[in-house]
């Protein structure tokens, strides 16, 4: 299976900065990513931070 290029941690960061006001455009130039790849992650992580996603990497394990 191919590994991704971006962390969970790091996409959380970006959804974060995103609700923040900063504007789609912007953030897909500095991170790399694509409109629909952002979609599908506000899909899979919109509401969480930091804790629960550390608390859904434990129960995976």
């Amino acid at each position: 299976m191919k590994r991704s290029r971006f962390t969970e941690h790091k996409i959380v960061g970006g959804l974060k900065e995103a609700k923040a006001g900063v504007p789609l455009v912007d953030l897909s130039r500095q991170y790399g990513f694509s409109k629909n790849s952002f979609c599908k992650w506000k899909a899979k992580y919109g509401g969480m931070d930091a804790a629960a996603l550390k608390r859904q990497e434990q129960l995976e394990i």
